[in-house]
């Protein structure tokens, strides 16, 4: 039975599919330490269902066992236009912003849900008469890269992100708990050794230590997960970043691995690798709202992405971000406006 599901997947786009139990993670006090900290920020959520989290039979009563499987976003090339924290940036107007490369497609979500949706009801119609199944994407309440790690499919980093043998850091996941019975594969070990590349390159010093991450810190957490003022103190930091941050993932020697994912592939969004700050200044909401459907960017809305891009400008942007500044300083929605103000000042103050 794993066998046929096995293919299934992969005829489906999938590029892997490992199997485990639906027994509780490992990691599940390390979750409520961890949250007790108030290091998930404003993620309330997490709190919230850390109940389901740490027991997958409260998702799915009855579950036996859980197939994760991954998808590579991976593709060549992947411009790197990335300003260091204190760069000294071109003062034209075309200066590029930076998106993190998962969010460079079509919206996963819909791309990997629709096949998941296929492949749970194939899994359910395995398993016969009284046989339940529930897929996620990313949505559910559950420590997919723990799962992931216990079904062999990577190991995670001290970045504390999964890592693919197969495919690098350049990985989606998804999961379908299941009450059929599916022998587990083996986990895999941890494979980071010495290397401390991630903990380095961190920008914010996100990752306090090896395998701990304070999201509050993080410039994905700060740019997408954030609902407020981003705090002045990490505002450098970001340089021309508006959307997430790929710095720990982008450095991992197991990378040299990654080869370009079969499913989204045809569902790349070009226009977001270059994108232009002052274009995207100029954006109103229904501007905004066509020139990202379709896109993960769409769900930080109008206000959070022109906030980052505000912030990216006041870090990266010269005299010629200005009067686009003055303007989004006037703007109605109020975070747009203070962070534009920032900006202003950045520039006046380089000048």
């Amino acid at each position: 039975m794993k066998q046929l599901i096995e293919q299934r997947a992969l005829e489906l786009g999938f590029d892997a599919c490992r199997f485990t139990s639906a027994d509780p993670p490992d990691s599940a006090p390390r979750l409520q330490e961890w949250l007790g900290q108030g290091a998930h920020g404003e993620m309330a959520y997490l709190a919230r269902t850390s109940h389901k989290r740490v027991d997958p039979d409260r998702v799915l009563p009855g579950a036996r066992s859980i197939l994760v499987l991954a998808a590579s976003y991976h593709r060549e090339p992947f411009d790197r236009l990335r300003a260091s924290p204190g760069e000294t940036a071109p003062a034209s107007a075309s200066a590029p912003g930076v998106v993190a490369r998962y969010a460079r497609f079509e919206d996963y979500h819909h791309i990997l849900g629709t096949r998941l949706k296929e492949l749970a009801g194939f899994v359910t119609r395995l398993g016969g008469e009284g046989a339940r199944s529930l897929w996620y994407v990313d949505t559910g309440p559950l420590l997919e890269r723990d799962l992931a790690q216990r079904a062999g499919l990577g190991f995670i980093g001290k970045h504390t992100n999964l890592i693919s043998r197969q495919h690098g850091n350049w990985i989606f996941l998804a999961e379908i708990l299941t009450t059929l019975p599916l022998a587990p594969d083996p986990p895999e070990k941890n494979r980071c050794g010495t290397c401390a590349r991630c903990l380095a390159a961190c920008p914010t010093r996100a990752i306090t230590a090896p395998f701990q991450l304070d999201a509050r810190r993080c410039i994905s957490y700060l740019t997408i997960e954030l609902k407020g003022s981003i705090p002045l103190e990490f505002r450098p930091a970001l340089g021309n970043r508006i959307y997430g941050c790929d710095d720990c993932l982008e450095v991992c020697p197991w990378n040299k691995f990654a080869q370009e994912g079969r499913l989204m592939r045809s569902h790349a969004r070009t226009d977001l690798d270059v994108p232009h700050l002052l274009e995207l200044l100029s954006l109103d909401e229904a501007g905004f709202k066509s020139r990202f459907a379709g896109t993960p960017l769409l769900r930080t809305k109008r206000r959070g992405v022109l906030r980052n891009v505000c912030v990216a400008l006041g870090n990266v942007g010269g005299a010629a971000a200005l009067p686009a500044l003055r303007r989004a300083a006037a703007d109605p929605e109020a975070l747009i406006a203070e962070h534009a103000a920032w900006a202003i000042a950045q520039i006046a103050s380089r000048s």
